[in-house]
């Protein structure tokens, strides 16, 4: 199976349509596992279904340019499904708290914990451009948060798609943890 993606990916990045559909195909259950992970991070914070968030990232992975990074194996295709759909959900929640904020000019009654819920937004923000920043830097890490904490993938299966030991993941995903903490907690202070 894992062959058959490979080739997939591959046929993909040349520009093959058919190729590109037959993998959407291929790993359509494990994306929709990946769509519902994103949204269950986010306690009722974002209001759109897994379905149209998933078929959402696929036409945003769809229009990526050919300059765009490739994807030699699944778990880089995964890791970059994961920060489009990260992406659509950041943009849905700042959309949302834009909406609240007189967007749409509605007079609506609120809840009493929609601050904590605008908060999140700007946290969530603070976390994806932590996130990035950290891609440019080691994008080795930046991979292995999208893989364990966006796409919910373990240790053992990320050391799989890696080749590399499960302890260097785990290692990996401290660095990268730690990096992310103090990234934000400088945001905050500032």
């Amino acid at each position: 199976m894992e062959s058959s993606i490979s080739s997939l990916l591959s046929a993909a990045e040349l520009g093959e349509k058919s190729a590109a559909e037959a993998l959407f195909v291929a790993l359509y259950s494990e994306l929709r596992r990946l769509a519902r992970h994103q949204l269950a991070n986010h306690h009722g914070v974002v209001t759109i279904g897994a379905t149209t968030l998933l078929h959402e990232a696929y036409l945003e992975l769809a229009r990526r340019d050919r300059g765009g990074p490739s994807f030699p194996d699944r778990g880089r295709f995964m890791s970059y499904a994961a920060k489009v759909m990260r992406g659509l959900v950041i943009d849905h929640v700042q959309s949302r708290c834009a909406i609240k904020r007189g967007g749409q000019f509605e007079i609506t009654s609120l809840p009493t914990d929609a601050g904590d819920k605008l908060a999140d937004g700007n946290h969530l923000s603070r976390i994806s451009d932590a996130l990035d920043e950290l891609a440019q830097i080691e994008p080795e890490l930046a991979e292995i948060v999208d893989l364990k904490f966006f796409c919910g993938f373990s240790f053992a299966e990320i050391a799989d798609m890696r080749r590399i030991s499960e302890r260097t993941v785990q290692r990996k995903w401290e660095k990268a943890r730690s990096y992310l903490y103090r990234s934000c907690r400088a945001d905050l202070a500032a």
